[in-house]
């Protein structure tokens, strides 16, 4: 399988298999389009037809560009076989309960705190309740949690906990004595904790900054871009926005973790379709570590995405690409989540087929310390999973989320893409589909968008290098 396409002046070709890339010229370009549907003679009078007006593209230049593309199929770097077959994948066929609950969990999300100073109208959590009651977590749970996740690491060394809400902040004693007990456990077993925390930044003060510079990991931070964009559906439970309160607290902490470890993280919606000004707003005051997703929400909402919104998300895809080219080359460079690109290493071909682990190598805990396949199941009770004491007690949907990866979904095995989405979020498919299996189609548009523009963005590096 290949995938061909034309972006800032590039003929990209991409074979899916092996991941080899290449960039050519229009007439290399047309032949691999060709190559394997039609015949060598039909190939060549169809390019004599179409550069006619070209006295260099001759038919010994076409089959001397025709002998290149052969030796390119041969060396496994054109149309290869695929990696791996169906049947070398993570199984899906149903496993027993004794093997599903001797799954590895490596991640817990702790929603410490289901409440939220903030009335975010977009909020998939329901303005951080989750569809439920209000809730602080207790560190009675939060310190079972942590015992949960070691009992069930295995031989990792490394875990990860995410302190998330709601807004993590309100319950800001309890995350303190989880990472101080984790600390002391970690040395008894042989662990290594990494911490996360996401927050509006609305409590954000000197001991809070203090604190996370010691001992978190990463922070994210909630910022949608242009005060006029945030303020519209970030607003206080009295009806402010939260602009003006947030990002000053928000260059003051990342100027003091020396503008590491750290990213904002904000949401487009049909309000701000030209995203790519809020991005650039955010870079211009200072913030280097940047993401920015569109909304998932219910068809109906005014703000929600739409079909006619499509041509100029990508537009505005290829205009952040090459923004973010022309600001490298001025020495004034910033990163965006979905741009980062390893085309030499990156993940093993099981984790680019299998994905993110949710409900298998990460689960999320709420205060009370329920387990959910990830934050975004939280409060749906047909996906509930068991508790931190107890342990999952649904080796079935631990196989059902086991089972999803791109040999599952025939949309994913047809899609050029599958290897760097891994099948991309079950949660979104649920949502969007009814089903953990189905396929989320407006958010597969939109990756595939970002991965040509990520991979454009790796060839024009190296041709400047």
């Amino acid at each position: 399988m290949i995938h061909q396409y034309i972006q800032n002046g590039y003929h990209v070709v991409l074979d899916v298999n092996s991941g080899s890339i290449h960039t050519v010229d229009p007439l290399a370009y047309d032949v691999i389009g060709l190559f394997e549907v039609a015949p060598k003679e039909e190939i060549i009078d169809a390019m004599l037809t179409k550069y006619a007006a070209d006295p260099s593209i001759t038919r010994d230049e076409v089959l001397e560009v025709l002998k290149d593309v052969q030796a390119l199929s041969d060396a496994g770097q054109l149309f290869s076989d695929p990696v791996l077959a169906q049947h070398d994948a993570p199984s899906t066929e149903k496993n027993t309960e004794e093997t599903a609950t001797t799954q590895v969990v490596k991640a817990l999300c702790l929603h410490v705190a289901h409440t939220c100073n903030l009335n975010c109208e977009y909020c998939f959590a329901s303005q951080g309740k989750f569809h439920g009651e209000r809730a602080l977590m207790s560190f009675e749970v939060g310190k079972q949690a942590i015992d949960f996740l070691i009992a069930n690491s295995g031989s990792r060394h490394n875990l990860e906990v995410d302190f998330f809400g709601g807004e993590p902040l309100m319950n800001w004693d309890v995350v303190k004595r989880i990472v101080a007990y984790s600390r002391e456990e970690e040395q008894k077993h042989n662990k290594n904790f990494r911490f996360t925390l996401t927050t509006n930044g609305i409590l954000i003060d000197e001991e809070v900054m203090d604190f996370c510079n010691r001992e978190i990991h990463n922070v994210v931070l909630s910022l949608d871009g242009r005060k006029e964009i945030h303020d519209q559906l970030r607003r206080t439970f009295g009806d402010q926005g939260s602009y003006d309160t947030i990002v000053p607290k928000f260059q003051k902490f990342v100027d003091s973790r020396e503008g590491k470890g750290y990213y904002i993280r904000g949401t487009f919606t049909h309000n701000n379709v030209d995203f790519t000004e809020d991005l650039f707003h955010m870079a211009d005051l200072g913030f280097k570590e940047l993401s920015m997703e569109p909304v998932v929400c219910p068809a109906g909402e005014p703000y929600a995405l739409t079909q006619d919104d499509m041509p100029e998300l990508y537009r505005q895809y290829e205009l952040l690409a090459k923004e973010m080219l022309k600001r490298e080359k001025e020495g004034n460079p910033f990163t965006f989540y979905h741009y980062t690109l390893d085309l030499t290493e990156g993940p093993c071909i099981y984790k680019r087929i299998t994905g993110c682990g949710s409900g298998t190598e990460y689960l999320a805990v709420t205060p009370w310390g329920e387990l959910f396949p990830c934050h975004q199941f939280v409060g749906d009770a047909a996906y509930s999973m068991g508790d931190v004491w107890a342990g999952v007690n649904r080796p079935d949907l631990q196989q059902n989320f086991r089972s999803c990866n791109v040999f599952s979904r025939q949309e994913c095995r047809d899609c050029w893409a599958q290897l760097y989405c891994s099948g991309g979020c079950a949660a979104n498919s649920y949502h969007a589909g009814g089903d953990i299996a189905a396929v989320y189609e407006y958010g597969c548009d939109l990756f595939r968008k970002r991965m040509e523009c990520a991979i454009m963005m790796n060839i024009a590096r190296q041709e400047e290098a």
